[in-house]
């Protein structure tokens, strides 16, 4: 239906809307052919919209002080419908900013762009993100409710907007949760970490590159001081560059970075098959940590935070990296190292090896060429049996561990 949906994205001093406006309404109201001529429509008519959506956009605390609304970006969007055809709108950026001492969150909404003469159209306000409440853009909109025409009386009632309070502790919670989500759900960042560390209970034989191979179980003390060196200095990595990208001092184009993610793969799966970097995986860790941090910067970059909340959502973010970094550590580590004593281990590195190398193939494929492949379809299907994995670790390594010393007996 060709209804206009507005979406709020609520700070604690603004709130930031964008309105979407089918331009077949929007053409009857307004009287001009913006759906007919929409081609170089914002170079045309962009002064007008933007007086025209000002004047129908009245936001006003409940004791009837208005509030400040402002229009920046105009775009149009076009789709193509199957059934009606090509449907097209006009999509606005608009700041409301409510006078000195009111509650940003209560206020009367009245708003009747293409209402006031088409009455048969609708209006649906959501919210889309409220950090106090721990609602990101990420999440399903909340509906806050439907501006229509009140067909008894003939008028057009505004809208009471009064938005549950939040907190800075339920917002710095919902960051924690979304960085145990992002790493429970990035199968890419997982198995780069998991690869590395398969290696790292060995000792390393061999005095050249060439003739470097993997040995025998380096002992326990030597396995836990590789396994703390390579997780902490990836977690020094990545914590870098999140709080760079997080603030805008460093960007690039999220491409290049997911390719060079699925490159820290086939790189780390190469050194797991032969040592490429012995004794130098907490440096190649704290590389590629780099590289992973840009990506789970852009999530943070995306939501556009003021500067308190970005920087109690930067720390929340990554305390929940490290939280869930740190359970799967937990529950994959000791079951490594009881199978590096064994010479089964041999056989589970090199599998794994592999194919976590087939995965970072076909993801370097994926991303250059922007189509999936049945390749990644796979590796996500798989990684839904993530914890069934995990149980046949430790399966194999108590069945081998105790096969070992009935043998030693």
């Amino acid at each position: 239906m060709p209804n206009s949906v507005v979406l709020l994205n609520v700070h604690a001093n603004r709130i930031e809307a964008e309105i979407q406006i089918p331009l077949v309404e929007l053409q009857a109201a307004y009287g001009h052919a913006v759906n007919d001529s929409s081609a170089g429509l914002i170079e045309r008519l962009g002064p007008q919209l933007r007086a025209y959506l000002i004047q129908h956009i009245r936001p006003q605390t409940p004791d009837g002080r208005p509030w400040n609304v402002s229009i920046s970006e105009l775009a149009v969007q076009e789709t193509q419908n199957p059934i009606n055809g090509v449907y097209r709108e006009l999509t606005a950026q608009a700041q409301l900013v409510p006078p000195v001492g009111a509650d940003v969150r209560q206020f009367i909404f009245y708003y009747d762009v293409v209402l006031h003469q088409v009455v048969t159209h609708k209006i649906l306000v959501s919210v889309r993100q409220d950090w106090a409440r721990g609602q990101i853009a990420d999440d399903q909109p909340v509906q806050v409710g439907i501006i229509s025409l009140d067909i008894v009386n003939n008028r057009i009632l505004p809208l009471n907007v009064n938005l549950e309070s939040g907190s800075t502790w339920t917002g710095f919670q919902s960051m924690l949760k979304l960085g145990m989500r992002h790493i429970a759900e990035g199968t890419d960042h997982l198995l780069f970490l998991l690869v590395l560390l398969l290696p790292a209970p060995l000792l390393v034989h061999g005095g050249t590159v060439r003739r470097f191979s993997w040995g025998s179980f380096g002992g326990v003390r030597y396995s836990l001081i590789h396994l703390l060196q390579i997780v902490t200095a990836f977690t020094v990595g990545h914590s870098i560059t999140l709080l760079a990208g997080s603030l805008g001092w460093v960007r690039l184009p999220s491409q290049p970075v997911e390719i060079l993610i699925a490159v820290s793969i086939l790189v780390s799966a190469v050194h797991a098959l032969r040592p490429l970097f012995p004794g130098r995986e907490a440096w190649v860790a704290a590389g590629f940590g780099l590289v992973h941090g840009l990506a789970f910067a852009s999530t943070l970059a995306n939501l556009q935070l003021d500067a308190g909340p970005m920087a109690l959502s930067i720390l929340g973010f990554n305390l929940g990296i490290e939280l869930m970094q740190l359970v799967v550590i937990g529950l994959t580590v000791p079951w490594l190292i009881l199978l590096s004593r064994t010479s089964a281990y041999r056989y589970v590195r090199i599998a794994g090896a592999v194919l976590a190398s087939i995965a970072a193939v076909a993801w370097v494929i994926e991303r250059i060429t922007g189509q999936s492949n049945i390749l990644t379809k796979s590796v996500e299907q798989v990684a839904g049996y993530a914890p069934y994995v995990l149980v046949v670790l430790a399966l194999l390594a108590l069945f081998f561990t105790r096969r070992m010393k009935q043998a030693n007996v």
